[in-house]
């Protein structure tokens, strides 16, 4: 833990376009100290510092020379363990941006790594900032049946070092994840990849053993932006716009005696088409608020190693989300292949 007294010495490896945001957070933030920043584009690298009146630095070994506490991983993917191993080591507390890795093996080495060095280790899952899912998760009480996601979008090039369901989908597992409080025991899935190697868009069914299922939808070949989420529980529904940052909930209010009735009619057969449906529900907004996604991940972050404690989403958390994610990529392709042969 930090002294209390102190500036919390941080930095922040691969400025491109999410990284460029954490520098510029850090560099307001109170109580931090931006110590440098590194990117393999060193002109890139030089811009960023100076915009934020900071070192540039040719490697992470050279930001760890400088002396930092935490430092921010927005690096691809595939480099995540690579750049984040020797911060590690040397009691950096890091948080890399999602995926933590891009494959299980990876992730567990990171895990492994965090855990025997008791170094803290927070993953960039940004939805769990959001003000929507943050103010479900204030209704603890609701039960999960049946999840619908959708997340669509144009094609960026950007992230395209790894498929659809690492790039894209990983956000909504990662809050699946956090909702059922467990990973699924069965997964169905079909994938098509149009640009490259990888799947530019897929669907997942997700069986969880608390008897919930989740239907997920990823795609970044869409001529639209949708990223929403739809919960049924025994006596709630609820709608969230992740882009808009709102939702609905509707409740099931009508007493026990007014649903007998009803049930007795339909039973009866009586016509009830001038019933109004919304006289036995309560529909109602989420309460949410204004904040920040970004700068509440890092506030987190910053408290977690100032003051010690768990990270909302810790190693183990995106641990669990990758290796959901290759469980999708897997029964993708075992399905493609039992199609092909058939």
């Amino acid at each position: 833990m930090i002294e209390r007294n102190e500036n919390l010495r941080v930095g922040v490896v691969g400025v491109g376009r999410m990284g460029r945001h954490h520098a510029r957070i850090y560099g307001q933030m109170t109580g931090v100290q931006l110590v440098g920043v590194v990117d393999a584009d060193a002109k890139r690298c030089a811009a960023i510092a100076s915009e934020y009146s900071t070192q540039a630095f040719a490697d992470v070994n050279a930001l760890i020379a400088a002396g930092v506490d935490a430092v921010t991983v927005a690096v691809p993917t595939k480099d995540h363990r690579r750049i984040a191993e020797p911060l590690l080591r040397a009691g950096v507390a890091c948080l890399i941006e999602k995926p933590l890795a891009p494959d299980v093996a990876e992730a567990k080495q990171l895990a492994e790594l965090a855990d025997s060095t008791g170094t803290p280790l927070q993953v960039g899952h940004i939805e769990r900032y959001n003000p929507a899912v943050r103010a479900l998760t204030d209704h603890k009480d609701l039960v999960p049946r049946f999840i619908e996601v959708h997340r669509v979008s144009p094609m960026t090039f950007r992230s395209v070092d790894v498929g659809v369901v690492l790039d894209m989908m990983i956000h909504d597992l990662d809050v699946l994840l956090m909702l059922t409080g467990c990973e699924p025991d069965r997964v169905q899935a079909s994938a098509v990849a149009v640009l490259g190697a990888a799947e530019d868009v897929c669907n997942a069914r997700l069986e969880f053993p608390i008897g919930c299922v989740a239907n997920v939808t990823a795609s970044r070949l869409a001529f639209k932006t949708e990223r929403k989420i739809r919960i049924v529980a025994d006596d709630a529904y609820v709608s969230i716009d992740f882009a808009k940052k709102n939702g609905l909930m509707i409740r099931r209010t009508a007493n026990a005696e007014q649903l007998a009735r009803v049930r007795s009619e339909l039973a009866a057969g009586r016509d009830l088409s001038d019933l109004d449906y919304t006289d036995l529900v309560n529909i109602e907004p989420l309460d949410v608020d204004d904040a920040d996604q970004l700068q509440m991940q890092l506030r987190d972050f910053v408290q977690v190693v100032q003051e010690g404690g768990r990270p909302k989403v810790d190693v183990h958390a995106g641990f669990a989300a990758v290796r959901t994610a290759e469980r999708i990529v897997a029964a993708a392709r075992e399905y493609a292949a039992s199609i092909s042969r058939s």
